[in-house]
């Protein structure tokens, strides 16, 4: 590395070792100077001071041969020329000549450009006896060494990369933010203008020619020759040499590139109609070869500038369609320009807006479309707003306006699947039957074709035929890369499928692709997520569930009612599954918000099932009472396909259960059985439905209980296959089938139970440890019969004389020495080792399943 610093007063320079070595040369004896080319700001003139400290102490006399070169110069003496490219031709000759005839020792220095004939004869007599050295920019770790020479404490590293990221590492830059001081907060993103200002006068006294590719560079046009040529009315070699003339500068890079903090100067500093100017020249050239002005119509945007005419309003509408794949924001943006000088651009800024997750917007510019009876775009406003209706919950509405635009195939497969899930299967056969054709095949008309038949399969079909053909249609949309904002994916309903038949790892499979793939952008990405957390909540994956639902929450957007509903029942679930009744009081108005706003459709099921069970916990069942009968009514509709009943069959049982509704259990458990034909995901359900009874009514056969919750387990749903192990295991009085189940509950939760002689825990396939061999103390097996014969904490406290908090940490020590995931597991331990079962039943029987 051959890097220079600037040095200020009292200011080590930094050099690399190539100019050291060239420093470390000068001497009185057979020394010949060095020519040094380098950008501008790269730090020439402080080597020459340096230089020049050097020859005083080595007794050297030095020379600037000014304002005249002299006739001839003393034997042993230095001539130190500095930025040699800003002679004129009468003193480079004249320089020539003395070198010639006194063969002087000459320090030169000059820019890369420009390179009048007589400089290159100079650099080259200087470079017979030395290479000519070039100074290219700082490293990061010189960056750092330089500041901590002129600052009073070293940087610390975050500064120092920011620094060499925003000056490129151009010397005179780092000196220039080094005597500004330490940038933090606000500066650390936008250079204050103060600083920016510095670089006024070297901008304005560029060459036009050189300002104007600045000024395109900053606008993102690069090194596009043909482009320059044009702008500068000037050959290929004229551009080249206007470029190279920009590169010397030090404010181009060798790339092509600005320096960072060049461009945040340029846009500080330098008029903006001047900027402007340069913008629309570029855009009407680019629009005259159809190129792509996106730089160029965001640069015109972020400025402020509008379509004024109808050239700009046209480069404004090109630029949102370059936009649209990549950032559709900003093509909405740039619609709305273009609008604003009479082009055509609602619908297409509606789209935009609704891509960019924008559905207030989007449904807002479709209904301004629609309400115009001479606009020839109320077609397409109507499936604009189709599709926004869709993710406000609206299905049968969505299914209406998809139907009235008669846009094409893909909107009539798009109606089929509303009218599906409103419960609407003859409109929506007739409508996959006798619906317009397509105005050509393409891939988004394919998978909207093979969604709505997985959609009518999933309630007419077995489930892996409706899978299979959801898959496909998820697969074929993958390769699309369209720009249509979707009322739904075919990930999503396929996930849905998946997870209410129990394939959940096609399910999950299908929506990593499409989260991958990021299908539907900003407009589909939540819902992507929040059904891939409910699938791992399903799982029993609650850890990773809550990062998936925090990542959602995290975002601070507003959700759609369809994306809400998921939300609030997964907060409703995740707490309820860890026994948080704090949690779950806490969730519960936000789930009636959601619940309210939100129809019942075909596929809000399972947030209605959670919610049926966590009303049942906390004894609000009024508050979905009526959504629990519209969705029977919508499920009997559709025949009431087994497919879609069962998960809201189960979950009905277990809010049965939690309430002691006996009868009604015994009910959803009988509509389970006769169902059991249908696959055996249904059959395993059955049959845990029906072990479900059983353990109720104090009858726990150990190998059903066990049969049916590994069946469930095997499914996908481990943590119903656990709870049902647990649940039963805590109603038995036989303490070696209690033990069993137990393990086989702590296997189907994924964690082996410790074999630890210390832990006191029970090992796999072993009786629990009875009193004594665990290792409690008296007063934690004082704790434990006290809780268990129902007292709560601040009673034991009064009992015993401690503080309720000591009665909480002893529960907690207990329950992890035992290895206990719950509360109730915690408590079935207990039983067995204080031999005090019978106390705690009563609390356990209205324990949530």
């Amino acid at each position: 590395m051959t890097a220079v610093g600037l040095g200020g007063t009292g200011t080590r320079p930094v050099f690399g070792p190539h100019v050291r070595a060239a420093l470390d040369a000068v001497s009185p004896d057979a020394w010949t100077g060095v020519c040094v080319q380098a950008p501008g700001g790269s730090g020439k003139t402080t080597l020459i001071r340096e230089f020049t400290a050097r020859c005083d102490a080595a007794g050297i006399p030095v020379l600037t041969p000014w304002p005249t070169v002299p006739e001839s110069v003393d034997d042993g003496a230095v001539l130190l020329v500095d930025d040699a490219h800003l002679l004129d031709t009468a003193q480079l000759d004249a320089l020539r000549h003395l070198v010639r005839r006194c063969r002087p020792r000459l320090v030169l220095t000059c820019r890369p450009w420009p390179r009048p004939p007589a400089l290159v004869e100079l650099i080259a007599v200087v470079s017979r006896t030395h290479p000519p050295l070039t100074l290219p920019p700082f490293t990061a770790h010189e960056v750092g060494t330089y500041l901590a020479t002129v600052w009073a404490e070293p940087p610390p590293p975050s500064v120092v990369e920011h620094i060499h990221a925003q000056t490129g590492g151009v010397p005179a830059f780092v000196a220039r933010h080094a005597l500004w001081g330490a940038p933090s907060g606000p500066a650390l993103r936008h250079p204050p203008a103060e600083f920016l200002a510095l670089f006024t006068a070297e901008i304005d006294a560029l060459d036009p020619d050189v300002r104007r590719v600045l000024l395109a560079t900053e606008a993102g046009m690069g090194l596009r020759m043909d482009l320059l040529g044009a702008l500068l009315d000037r050959d290929p070699d004229g551009v080249a040499t206007v470029l190279e003339a920009a590169r010397a500068t030090g404010l181009l890079g060798r790339d092509g590139e600005l320096v960072p903090v060049v461009g945040s100067a340029i846009r500080t500093v330098v008029p903006l109609a001047h900027r402007i100017a340069v913008w629309q020249r570029l855009i009407d050239l680019q629009l005259d070869r159809g190129a792509p002005v996106l730089p160029l119509v965001r640069a015109l945007l972020d400025a402020g500038g509008s379509a004024a005419d109808s050239a700009m309003a046209a480069a404004f509408e090109a630029g949102a369609h370059e936009a649209m794949g990549s950032d559709p924001a900003l093509a909405a943006r740039m619609f709305a320009a273009a609008a604003t000088a009479g082009r055509p651009t609602v619908v297409a800024q509606a789209r935009a807006a609704a891509l960019a997750g924008d559905l207030d917007g989007a449904l807002r510019l479709a209904d301004q479309v629609m309400a115009d009876p001479g606009s020839p775009e109320r077609s397409d406003g109507a499936v604009m707003a189709a599709t926004a209706l869709a993710h406000r919950g609206q299905l049968a509405r969505s299914a209406e306006l998809f139907q009235w635009s008669g846009h094409g195939s893909a909107a009539a497969e798009f109606a089929a699947i509303g009218l599906v899930g409103s419960a609407r299967l003859a409109d929506a056969e007739k409508m996959l039957r006798d619906g317009p054709t397509a105005d050509s095949p393409t891939l988004l008309a394919g998978a909207a074709e093979l969604t709505a038949r997985g959609v009518h399969e999933s309630v007419c079909a077995a489930p892996t035929v409706a899978l299979s053909t959801l898959v496909q249609a998820a697969t074929l949309l993958e390769s699309a890369g369209d720009q249509t904002p979707l009322p739904d994916s075919p990930a999503a309903l396929a996930a849905l499928v998946g997870m209410h038949g129990g394939d959940l790892d096609i399910g999950e499979a299908v929506l990593l692709r499409a989260m991958a793939g990021d299908v539907g952008g900003a407009l589909l990405a939540t819902r992507h997520r929040l059904l891939h957390a409910w699938l791992l909540m399903m799982r029993g994956d609650i850890a990773t569930a809550r990062v998936e639902l925090a990542a959602v929450g995290a975002h601070g957007d507003r959700l759609e009612p369809r994306d809400l509903i998921f939300s609030t029942a997964l907060a409703v679930g995740l707490a309820r599954r860890n026994s948080d009744l704090v949690a779950l009081h806490r969730a519960w108005p936000d789930a009636c918000r959601a619940v309210i706003q939100h129809p019942v459709d075909l596929f809000m099921l399972l947030p209605l099932g959670e919610f049926a069970v966590a009303a049942a916990r906390i004894g609000q069942q009024r508050w979905i009472a009526n959504q629990l009968r519209d969705a029977w009514a919508l499920l009997e509709d559709l025949n009431s396909p087994p497919l879609w009943t069962v998960q809201l069959h189960w979950a009905c049982l277990h809010a049965a259960v939690i309430s002691e509704q006996r009868t009604e259990a015994a009910a959803h458990a009988a509509a389970l059985d006769t169902q059991r034909w249908y696959s055996p995901f249904v059959a395993a359900v059955a049959s845990a439905a029906a072990c479900w009874l059983a353990v109720l009514t104090g009858r726990v056969d150990q190998s059903q209980v066990e049969t049916a919750a590994r069946a469930l387990h095997a499914s996908g749903l481990s943590w119903d296959g656990a709870r049902l192990a647990g649940q039963a295991a805590i109603r038995t009085t036989d303490r070696r089938v209690m033990t069993s189940l137990l393990d086989c509950a702590r296997v189907l939760q994924g964690r082996q139970a410790p074999t630890e002689p210390n832990t006191g825990a029970p090992s796999p396939g072993a009786r629990p440890p009875r009193r004594g061999e665990v290792g409690l103390s008296p007063r934690e097996h004082e704790v434990a019969t006290l809780v268990l014969a129902g007292l709560t904490y601040r009673e034991i406290g009064d009992r015993l004389f401690i503080a309720a908090k000591t009665v909480e940490h002893h529960m907690a020590r207990m329950r992890q020495r035992l290895g206990c995931a719950s509360r109730s597991e915690l408590l079935a331990h207990l039983r067995v080792l204080t031999d005090d079962g019978a106390e705690s039943r009563t609390s356990l029987e209205r324990e949530s399943p």
